[in-house]
């Protein structure tokens, strides 16, 4: 699992960098946030959670079913968006309330 930073998309905030557990998010000279080693990834999606403009996708794994999808994630208020789009092109979205989503 992994991630991947779209340079063009990015706007140089930094929050990325500063919820990486791992610090393995820096920023070059522009600003702009980069990963030198993916590989090192722990998966956490902090950052793709963090990311106000879409521009982190997580590699969903075979591991967990996801053979190569992406995901982004946007958040709305209460609601939080889970966006997939699939290898096929294929997109879905989950859709979770935070309010609901510890209730047992």
């Amino acid at each position: 699992m992994s991630i991947a930073i779209n340079k063009e998309k990015c706007v140089g905030c930094g929050k990325c960098t500063k919820v990486c557990p791992g610090s393995l998010i820096k920023r070059d000279e522009t600003g702009k946030a980069y990963i030198k080693y993916p590989k090192d990834c722990w998966g956490c999606v902090s950052c793709v959670k963090e990311c106000n403009v879409g521009a982190i996708d997580f590699y969903l794994g075979a591991d967990i079913g996801g053979r190569g999808s992406r995901m982004k994630v946007k958040s709305q208020g209460d609601m939080i968006y889970w966006n997939i789009e699939k290898p096929d092109q294929e997109k879905v979205t989950i859709e979770i309330d935070r309010t609901k989503s510890n209730q047992y």
